[in-house]
């Protein structure tokens, strides 16, 4: 079965380089009309230039693909709506969003200036929002769409240095889990991708043998199957290096301390409370990672 996008209109945001440029790429091969996105800035989200999104679009153009350039800043609630409305005006819709945007500011948390915390949260989570805010209704009035997050590891599990890019990240799978509730019976499918990859915010951040095994075009199998007309709803995809796996939130059975249980009863009880041994298997049993009905 080969997957096509023939028909198919998407915007992939921070698609200069690195993930969202791989990502622009193949759905582009695969027939999809792409809106190319990116600021243009530097890792920090300094400065901006269209010089990235436009060579992107030559790319693409250059393999008989359809594409656009859009400089807008995701955190910008007029430059979020400006690349959903190139991509109605050019392309009559938008069926695809990959909301890939970032920029790192780490520091340890003592370190951290309160406006380096709000502007990693303001690109990625609430940038996130924006644009698929301005998405959200086109996607449930026509009965189609696919949303996937850029979340990762440091938001699953934490990393040092970066409080602020750990926090966007878990934010973005709060919000897709509840989107994907919302969403469902239109068609409108979210999902989360946790990458690990060689790019410009991780250049400096991974050995140079280990770099050299992440190209960002081996993650990208993974993201383009989660925003497919096959995908799953609500799943994070962990992908690196052609390695692909899921993440997931989960929970054990509680404990029945009675109906007047103590701070010590809960002390006492700690061991039982926190043993999570039987879950992997009670949640597999559960098929945790479902798939809608297909619809028709």
């Amino acid at each position: 079965m080969t997957i096509s996008f023939e028909g198919k209109v998407a915007i992939v945001t921070g698609a200069g380089g690195g993930l969202g440029k791989a990502h622009a790429l193949e759905l582009a091969r695969r027939g999809a009309k792409v809106v190319v996105n990116d600021l243009g800035g530097s890792v920090d989200g300094s400065g901006g230039s269209s010089a990235a999104a436009e060579a992107v679009v030559e790319e693409i153009r250059a393999m008989g693909g359809e594409a656009i350039a859009n400089g807008g800043s995701v955190s910008d609630k007029a430059g979020a709506k400006s690349m959903v409305d190139d991509a109605v005006k050019h392309f009559g819709t938008v069926h695809i969003l990959i909301n890939n945007a970032g920029i790192l500011r780490d520091k340890s948390f003592s370190k951290m200036s309160l406006e380096d915390f709000e502007a990693v949260v303001n690109v990625h989570l609430m940038g996130s929002v924006y644009v698929t805010k301005f998405c959200w209704e086109i996607m449930k009035e026509q009965q189609y769409g696919r949303i996937l997050m850029t979340t990762s590891g440091s938001g699953l599990f934490g990393n040092f240095g970066q409080t602020n890019y750990s926090a966007a990240k878990l934010g973005m799978v709060g919000f897709m889990n509840t989107l994907k509730l919302e969403g469902a019976k239109y068609n409108v499918y979210t999902n989360a991708l946790a990458p690990a990859a060689l790019t410009r915010m991780t250049e400096n951040l991974l050995p140079g043998e280990v770099a050299e095994s992440l190209p960002p075009e081996l993650v990208t199998p993974g993201a383009l199957y989660m925003v497919c007309d096959d995908a799953p709803n609500g799943v994070i995809i962990q992908a690196q290096g052609g390695s692909f796996g899921v993440a997931a939130i989960l929970q054990n059975e509680k404990v029945d301390l009675g109906k007047n249980p103590t701070v010590e009863d809960v002390a006492a009880n700690w061991d039982r409370i926190s043993d999570l041994s039987e879950v992997g298997t009670r949640t597999a049993e559960q098929k945790l990672v479902t798939q809608p009905p297909k619809k028709g």
